[in-house]
């Protein structure tokens, strides 16, 4: 039996005079779920999450959260889920705790319920030592820890996340998405999020959409997108190289050159490669990889994630910011 869908979106859009920011997305996200949106800046992500957190009203279409209606029940959407924007929200005059009282305050956590559920999420992110610490002596992790653990306070159904990792160190971002992954068993929690580190979402997530122009242009897990490359890629040095021979093997995919480099995709490397570098005389280098996340985004979308757009370009909030002072 498949898993009850918490997020479900048929025909979504939203316009701004003739630009298309979201063109009749369908979307269903299973609960428990850690689900990565990807797409180049401007593609529409940052926009279909903001109609999905309702702060962007939907120009047609329909969208449910934990079976809410966006437009028609938002009060009710806004209650079960949280939210961790890309840029810092903390009140740093505040200490951990007491940022974490005013949240469970403006969400209507029951008093008696308050200080049980701080101390939970507390322990979950592990600042339990530093609660009483004024906020501004935290270390830009701890703030980020801190952030996950507000957007859990209120037990929401569904905790996006807008670059959870963004600007940490190395050490720091693989804590945090332990962290994460903690709270998705722990809590129950679905977790949507766009991130721009693809190493990220191909281990992390368990399925991912890519968006660009407005539309779901893939979606599955990361391990089903990679076998969109066709297989393995082979780099190689070679002097005179023998390119028909080679695009004659039957295991081999497709042959690039670029005078004595040559890129192979081919099939099962691990059995074939000895027979295709037997064939290959005068070879300088080599070099053997497995397809990426960001082989398949590159793909599909034909830029590299970081290229510039208007849309995405400052977080939610400067985009909140924006369509407010428009009036959309």
């Amino acid at each position: 039996m498949r898993p009850m869908a918490i997020i479900e979106t048929k025909g979504l859009t939203k316009t701004y005079d003739e630009i298309h920011a979201v063109d009749g997305i369908d979307l269903s996200i299973e609960k428990g779920e850690i689900f990565g949106l990807l797409g180049p800046n401007g593609a529409g992500k940052s926009t279909t999450i903001g109609m999905l957190c309702t702060i962007i009203r939907p120009t047609s279409g329909m969208a449910k959260v934990a079976g809410h209606d966006i437009v028609k029940e938002p009060a009710k959407v806004r209650k079960c889920v949280g939210i961790v924007f890309q840029d810092p929200t903390l009140d740093t005059v505040l200490t951990g705790r007491e940022n974490l009282e005013l949240h469970a305050r403006l969400y209507g956590v029951p008093k008696p319920l308050m200080e049980e559920r701080i101390a939970e999420v507390l322990k979950l992110v592990d600042l339990e030592a530093r609660a009483d610490n004024i906020t501004r002596t935290y270390s830009g992790g701890m703030r980020r820890r801190l952030e996950l653990a507000r957007g859990l306070l209120h037990n929401p159904k569904v905790l996006f996340l807008d670059e959870p990792t963004l600007g940490l160190d190395p050490q720091t971002r693989a804590r945090t998405w332990e962290y994460i992954r903690k709270m998705t068993k722990t809590e129950g929690t679905t977790v949507v999020l766009t991130t721009h580190y693809m190493e990220e979402a191909e281990m992390m997530c368990d399925r991912v959409g890519i968006i660009d122009h407005g539309k779901i242009i893939a979606i599955d897990s990361p391990k089903e997108l990679e076998k969109l490359m066709g297989g393995y890629k082979v780099n190689l040095k070679v002097k005179d190289p023998p390119v028909e021979t080679i695009k004659g093997l039957s295991y081999v995919k497709a042959v690039t050159q670029d005078g004595e480099d040559l890129e192979i995709t081919m099939e099962d490397a691990h059995l074939h490669l000895p027979d295709l570098l037997s064939k290959i005389p005068n070879i300088q280098s080599v070099e053997t990889r497995a397809p990426t996340l960001n082989d398949v985004f590159i793909k599909l979308t034909g830029r590299d994630i970081r290229d510039e757009g208007e849309e995405d370009s400052g977080g939610w909030v400067t985009q909140v910011a924006r369509y407010q002072q428009r009036g959309k």
